[in-house]
């Protein structure tokens, strides 16, 4: 009785310890997807490969699971050269999770590819193989590059990760070359007898799969022969004694599981447990009774599932994971589609094209937008589909992964089970989740733009009342901001909501008696990553361009670019004509006051220290009333309310957010310049759905008074910002060609903000083509409110 009773307890202990351990996997999964979401990338480059002294555009988008992420509000890029020396490392702001930015390649440059690594701050907590790169071709004028022999490697994956004796398992295979791209080989299993088991060869860019059954007291290896003749040995992994293996087969509305154990009575294999989890989000969990049978087969219905990549996991009867497995569910739910129509197409020289999109959909579309000679190198495998749903969510190199894209034919989803079958994937350590063990976060999550921030060295006196810094921050048009910023006790300051590209001069002194600041140190900061320079290991090649005529193409635009660079050195001019449109008034006071996103846009301007209007209106407000179309300004009620197209527009004065109370407030004599924002604004935080009104005081000699930032006793240092990305050139030949010289651009177009509303679904872009051009390529992406995604290819022609 004493010792059935002891087994009665030993059992409801076991059973107590298991149910734990699945509420602790349970819970700390939630923990790891509220706490901890990853973040992923994709790039838009505006073509696929470059001419060196060409400008490379990006825009960059950002989600996290199937969702735009917000988490980040800096985006950092990295350019390396081809033996993986920086180059320059970029910031840019991010917008509704996108940003956008350009590098020119180096005149000088010598090399034929430049290396992108994209990421946030937050995603440096996590594993860094999940980093964006991407590898831009380089045109080189004439250059032979000696061609590296290709070294075949061969790598082999046991389905769920590893061989058991006794049971049958598929075994994947993979065949690169040094950099990375796949090799055919063929060859034969064998046995440590070298008997022949199985003969194999690949199905698909090197890829491919075979089954055995591994025997007790043998090893196995394959013999394989490469394309290029080249002969090797890979071993395959030696088989467990005993275990469980776990197989997956995709089908179109469910995964088919196929778990099978060691015939034995190994008591950890008579219950088990499988797990499925799809962005960090748990799907499916099952126990699986083993006590009368060795095998069972599972249906895991998928329709109801993102697109996207599921991860399986075979757990013992003590939550170990002994197998694992990720398929990819594809149920076409990932995108949506604008109308795009080209209702004015004109392929002579220097002709005018319209595009027009609409987009039915009521959530806010952020797309982007790339016209190019359709004949030069463009970067066909990759996508904004490949690399949210695909490449940035799997460990390794994705060979040509727009075709699995391409089409639903059994061919395709075969060859993705293939890719997903020989790339590691790794987002949980099942170990920390048991241990409850959290990732060592270094990097908190930024979600401030720009700070000043530092520490005050050597100074008495800190922490107190009085205990503060005066700062002023003067930009390159000298404009000026002063702060003054509460200094702790030990010496810390910070001041968040600053916004400024390129540099700006601080000038700076504590508060206090001067005696007190004698021999005081202040350090700035301006809160964002700084890549130290540093060498990083290149292991990637240049894309293969299948369309030798693209290069071709490309060669020639080069070509015809330096010829016209060598007739403008070397012209002898007798008489120059210089025909040069002044700038109007409004034109000047936008490049003196506007920077950033503020600067240019669809906007109304107003000249106010101009304007007799001015001086008879009562407040900024007043003035406003009745000079915007659409715009409504209504003053009852003692505080102004605005409404455009049903939204609010923002308010900015000197760029920075604003309430009406505080703008009604500024006397009008203080104001140089108004400029009003048709919907949607970009610049905005919430999307700008109602446009928005930018107020700038006056400066320096506009008549109000200036304080001098260089009063002596001042110190002062250089604080940099954001990094100051070039805007895209496009020529409005309707207006004058006299004014332009020959046109050789391979780029006709590019916008990186294409934005669609509920009240604004449409937009109409104007371009004009080049000198040579009969023939343009035009690429869409972009993503909705909702993590839709949209990838739109069309020629003109």
């Amino acid at each position: 009785m004493n010792k059935l009773l002891a087994m009665v307890c030993l059992g409801f202990l076991l059973t107590f310890q298991t149910a734990t351990k699945a509420q602790v996997l349970d819970s700390m999964m939630e923990v790891y997807a509220n706490r901890y979401p990853q973040e992923k990338v994709h790039l838009q480059f505006d073509k696929g490969a470059y001419n060196k002294g060409e400008t490379i555009w990006y825009k960059a988008y950002l989600m996290t699971g199937i969702d735009l992420s917000y988490i980040s509000k800096n985006f950092y890029v990295d350019w390396y050269d081809g033996s993986g020396n920086l180059l320059m490392h970029t910031v840019a702001p991010l917008f509704q999770a996108t940003a956008s930015g350009s590098f020119d390649v180096p005149a000088n440059y010598s090399g034929n590819k430049l290396e992108v690594r994209a990421y946030t701050r937050w995603m440096l907590n996590f594993d860094t193989a999940f980093l964006y790169h991407r590898t831009i071709t380089v045109i080189q004028p004439q250059v032979k590059t000696s061609i590296a022999i290709p070294k075949t490697q061969v790598y082999l994956f046991p389905e769920g990760g590893n061989l058991v004796n006794g049971l049958n398992s598929r075994v994947a295979f993979k065949a690169t070359n040094q950099f990375g791209n796949p090799v055919f080989i063929k060859g034969a299993i064998k046995n440590n007898k070298q008997e022949l088991i199985d003969s194999f060869m690949a199905e698909h860019d090197g890829m491919g799969s075979f089954s055995v059954e591994p025997k007790a007291n043998e090893t196995y290896q394959i013999d394989w022969m490469d394309e290029n003749g080249q002969s090797g040995t890979t071993a395959l992994p030696a088989a467990l004694p005993n275990g469980a293996t776990l197989s997956v087969q995709p089908a179109p509305d469910k995964a088919i599981l196929f778990v099978e154990r060691s015939a034995n009575d190994d008591p950890l294999f008579k219950t088990m447990y499988l797990m499925a989890q799809m962005n960090q989000q748990l799907v499916y969990k099952s126990r699986i009774n083993f006590s009368a049978k060795t095998s069972v087969v599972a249906d895991l219905p998928t329709t109801e599932l993102p697109t996207g990549i599921l991860q399986v996991t075979l757990f013992n009867a003590n939550w170990i994971p002994v197998a694992e497995r990720i398929v990819f569910v594809n149920n076409d739910n990932y995108s949506f589609q604008p109308r795009v129509s080209f209702p004015t197409v004109n392929l002579s020289k220097r002709g005018k094209n319209t595009i027009e999109f609409f987009v039915s959909d009521t959530a806010f579309a952020n797309m982007s937008v790339a016209v190019t000679d359709a004949d030069v190198p463009v970067d066909d495998k990759h996508s904004i589909y490949t690399d949210f749903l695909l490449s940035d969510d799997i460990k390794g190199k994705v060979y040509n992964p727009s075709y699995y894209f391409s089409s639903n034919a059994d061919s395709v989803v075969h060859h993705l089970d293939l890719v997903m079958m020989t790339n590691g994937w790794r987002r949980y350590n099942w170990a920390d989740l048991a241990a409850l063990k959290t990732p060592a976060m270094k990097y908190p999550p930024e979600n401030n733009f720009l700070k000043i921030e530092g520490k005050v060295y050597g100074s008495n006196n800190l922490g107190g009342e009085s205990s503060f810094l005066n700062v002023i921050v003067q930009g390159k048009d000298s404009s000026k901001q002063f702060l003054l910023l509460p200094v702790h006790r030990d010496g810390s300051f910070e001041q968040d909501g600053v916004f400024f590209y390129d540099t700006v001069k601080l000038y700076y002194m504590l508060n206090g008696k001067r005696s007190s600041n004698s021999g005081a140190v202040v350090s700035f900061t301006n809160g964002l990553y700084n890549l130290q320079p540093r060498h990083v290991s290149i292991n990637s090649s240049l894309t293969n361009w299948s369309d030798s005529m693209a290069l071709r193409r490309m060669q020639y635009f080069m070509d015809e670019q330096e010829r016209l660079r060598k007739l403008m050195a070397s012209a002898t001019l007798k008489e120059v004509t210089v025909r040069a449109k002044v700038k109007s008034a409004l034109q000047v006071l936008d490049e003196k006051y506007a920077t950033g996103l503020f600067s240019g846009g669809d906007s109304y301007g107003f000249d106010v220290m101009d304007d007799p209007r001015a001086n008879s209106a009562l407040d900024i407000f007043t003035y406003l009333q009745g000079q915007v179309a659409g715009l409504q300004i209504n003053m009852s009620g003692g505080t102004p309310s605005l409404t455009w197209r049903g939204s609010t527009p923002d308010l900015y004065l000197d760029e920075s957010p604003a309430q009406p109370d505080m703008i009604q407030s500024l006397p009008i004599t203080d104001v140089a310049y108004i400029k009003v924002f048709r919907p949607p604004f970009f610049g905005s935080m919430g999307g700008g759905s109602g446009g928005a009104i930018a107020i700038y005081t006056k400066r320096g000699n506009d008549g109000k008074k200036n304080n001098n930032a260089n009063t002596p006793g001042l110190d002062n240092t250089i604080l940099g910002g954001y990094t100051r990305f070039k805007q895209f050139f496009n020529p409005d030949y309707e207006k004058s060609t006299d004014a332009f010289g020959d046109d050789v651009r391979s780029t006709l177009y590019w916008n990186p903000f294409v934005l669609t509303n509920k009240k604004s679904p449409q937009v109409k872009l104007d371009f004009f083509n080049n000198d040579i051009s009969k023939k343009l390529k035009v690429i869409i992406e972009g993503f909705n409110a909702d993590g839709k995604l949209t990838h739109i290819e069309k020629v003109l022609e």
